[in-house]
């Protein structure tokens, strides 16, 4: 794993164990050299968002029992791919962010005026 450093240069927070998310599922958006999709943003879902991301293919609102995931809602806290939230952004349907639990490798995608847009934690 990359260094856990949020994009404000703290120590990585939790996003979410309830739902567990992250990349490595320890609740942390860590990333590291297998992460290809950059699983790194903490966002607050919304059903805009969720929407969204059904449209363009990747369906986080539906229980997949087999894969032990009960599906997404609105106020669930996930680590998105950099890439979908900046492409959310564009489509203006982009969900808020926790900054503290946002890797800091989301820099190299997303730059931190954009994700300070959607700020829901003080730096």
């Amino acid at each position: 794993m990359d260094a856990s450093l949020n994009v404000l240069g703290g120590p990585l927070e939790l996003c979410s164990a309830a739902p567990i998310t992250g990349f490595f599922r320890n609740g942390c958006c860590d990333t590291g050299p297998y992460d290809h999709g950059v699983h790194t943003v903490c966002a607050l879902m919304t059903d805009e968002f969720l929407a969204l991301s059904k449209y363009l293919g990747n369906d986080l609102s539906t229980p997949r029992p087999e894969f032990g995931f009960a599906g997404l809602k609105a106020g669930d806290q996930w680590c998105l791919c950099a890439a979908r939230f900046l492409q959310a952004h564009h489509e203006g349907a982009a969900p808020q962010v926790r900054l503290k639990a946002t890797h800091r490798r989301t820099l190299d995608i997303v730059p931190l005026e954009t994700l300070r847009l959607y700020a829901v934690d003080a730096d």
